[in-house]
């Protein structure tokens, strides 16, 4: 092939899509990337505009898509990914997970295109197998608030594998797991962006129950690191990428409290409805077949993204 691999990312200007565009420029790829801005945000790749090898198409991919020329790979990371966005679009949500999906697949389809799967750790719901390894099925409740993108996931999972078994198409399948990083919202609602927010401005930080859920959170490169690996391997079949350090959430507040010298106290509010009370992946799957296991540190990754959100908020050299 005397051309760069072209490489589509749908979501590509949400938090994980522009890391993404980033990482195929790096590895020399010509990379198409695709959103509506629903959730993700024009600032988030508005440093790789200009890039010889970097195309941005405004597109509802529940809509036909149409890209123009070969495509070698396709990486399906259109969706709203925060409780508060999912909560906001409910519709949009699972329209992107069923329509946007097999609309993905349509197009890898026609272009012989090796397919990625963005999943979640969601799709293993309130589990009750802990940690969560890549054949348990999970316990996810279909009718409550949280299952528009529960079920979005899970059916996207179905539809990635018919397409294999039935058209034959290479896919790939990442269930990740919390993920944190600079270009996060700093009003998505998860619990990283908010303590954070909330321990800057000085304001109470915010914990759901009695704090003692659990997550795994893991920083971003690591993340982009294990799905470039599945990407190129031969693996079919979701693998968890995610950390398997686990903390609750009320240690993750009092963490944050430090990191940023705040005098913030916390304050409790009721557990929302289906809330995961713990979420740690089991990688050993991951670890086997792709020699890819999490290198940044919670206290390095939570450093770098304290000084994006000083940035975003204003406070850079205080």
């Amino acid at each position: 092939m005397n051309r760069p691999p072209r490489t589509l990312i749908t979501g590509g200007a949400g938090f994980i899509g522009s890391h993404l565009c980033e990482r195929f420029l790096a590895e020399g790829h010509e990379v198409i990337c695709m959103d509506n801005f629903i959730t993700g945000s024009p600032d988030n790749i508005a440093h790789l505009i200009g890039h010889e090898r970097f195309h941005f198409i405004h597109h509802d991919v529940t809509n036909f898509i149409y890209v123009e020329g070969p495509l070698d790979y396709v990486l399906h990371f259109a969706s709203p990914a925060s409780p508060v966005d999912y909560l906001k679009y409910p519709i949009q949500t699972l329209k992107v997970g069923a329509l946007g999906t097999h609309k993905a697949l349509g197009l890898a389809k026609a272009k012989g295109a090796r397919f990625l799967l963005a999943s979640t750790s969601e799709v293993y719901g309130d589990p009750l197998v802990h940690p969560q390894p890549e054949d348990y099925w999970g316990n996810v409740n279909p009718v409550g608030l949280r299952g528009v993108y529960d079920e979005a996931k899970r059916f996207a999972e179905a539809m990635t594998m018919a397409y294999h078994r039935y058209h034959g198409v290479e896919v790939r399948i990442v269930r990740i797991f919390n993920t944190y990083g600079p270009r996060m919202r700093l009003d998505d609602g998860r619990a990283l962006p908010t303590f954070m927010t909330q321990a800057l401005k000085g304001e109470p930080l915010t914990v759901y129950g009695d704090g003692s859920q659990t997550r795994s959170f893991q920083y971003i490169d690591d993340l982009v690191e294990g799905i470039y690996r599945l990407l190129m391997s031969d693996y079919v079949g979701p693998v968890n990428i995610g950390n398997p350090e686990e903390i609750s959430i009320l240690e993750f507040a009092r963490e944050i409290i430090e990191l940023t010298g705040s005098k913030s106290e916390i304050i409790f509010k009721p557990l929302p409805a289906d809330d995961p009370k713990v979420r740690q992946p089991d990688i050993s799957l991951a670890r086997r077949v792709l020699g890819w296991e999490p290198k940044v540190s919670r206290r390095e990754g939570l450093r770098r993204t304290l000084e994006y959100f000083k940035q975003r908020l204003g406070l850079t050299g205080s």
